[in-house]
């Protein structure tokens, strides 16, 4: 069995390394039903400012979780507008590698191989490829559960928008410039790889309406949903403020 190695660029690596093979035998991907991920390899939002990092790490010091209120409140707040004229491809074909701006751009892998590669462990390669992952290992953070995915079973990870397309439309996107909105949407700060029942279970929610299941890691999903927003400068409804607020002691 031929190993390969993919080399990347000093700012893409972020303390990770990937170890590619050849495409193992299909099987279904099978979830673990023990309680919370492993947050040894998981970036804390504060410490991942460009989403580079894998995965979400809890934010558990007091001093963190000040700045986390801090931020929080600092965010602009107005009523969510109209869905009208909202469609996937407003914000590029999905998923890009030529969203410049963002990390991981033209680099000759699309954003959701990325993120895998970024987020997986035990990454496995299609054969002849070091950028399409057929098999990983997933600490699902939204969850607390570590998921055995097969590309067979596609579904059963998928890549989340923290702050949805369709809620950044509703607050202000839908006036933006097209590369702005590719930028949003192919950004890995506002991207995770999840349990695909929790995403689906998401939609386009705001914080007020649904946070991860796994209650160790709302407030740093708090925190990341407030990231995303500050850069790209889209307010947050007043009731998505006060539970983001909430969930870090506020």
């Amino acid at each position: 069995m031929l190993i390969r190695r993919r080399i990347l660029p000093a700012a893409a690596l972020c303390g990770f390394v990937l170890l590619s093979g050849c495409t193992l035998p299909g099987d279904g991907g099978q979830e673990s039903s023990g309680g919370s991920a492993p947050a040894a390899r998981a970036a804390s939002p504060f410490r991942n400012p460009d989403g580079t990092g894998p995965g979400l790490a809890p934010v558990t010091t007091e001093d963190e979780r000040a700045r986390a209120r801090t931020l929080i409140d600092g965010l602009a707040t107005k009523g969510r507008g109209p869905r009208t004229g909202y469609e996937r491809d407003a914000f590029g074909h999905a998923w890009l590698d030529k969203a410049d701006g963002v990390p991981f751009a033209r680099n000759g892998c699309d954003t959701r191989n990325d993120l895998l590669r970024r987020d997986g462990r035990e990454l496995r390669f299609r054969d002849g490829s070091d950028c399409v992952v057929v098999a990983m290992t997933l600490d699902d953070p939204y969850t607390g559960t570590t998921i055995d995915w097969r590309k067979q079973k596609a579904a059963e990870v998928q890549i989340d928008h923290v702050v949805p397309l369709s809620y950044a439309w509703q607050m202000g996107a839908s006036r933006w410039s097209d590369a702005k909105r590719k930028r949003l949407a192919n950004d890995p700060l506002n991207l995770l790889p999840v349990q695909g029942r929790a995403n689906s279970a998401k939609g386009d929610s705001g914080p007020a309406s649904w946070l991860p299941p796994a209650k160790g890691i709302r407030c740093a999903y708090a925190v990341r949903f407030a990231q995303v927003a500050e850069k790209y400068e889209l307010p947050v409804t007043a009731p998505d403020r006060k539970t983001m607020l909430g969930q870090c002691g506020g």
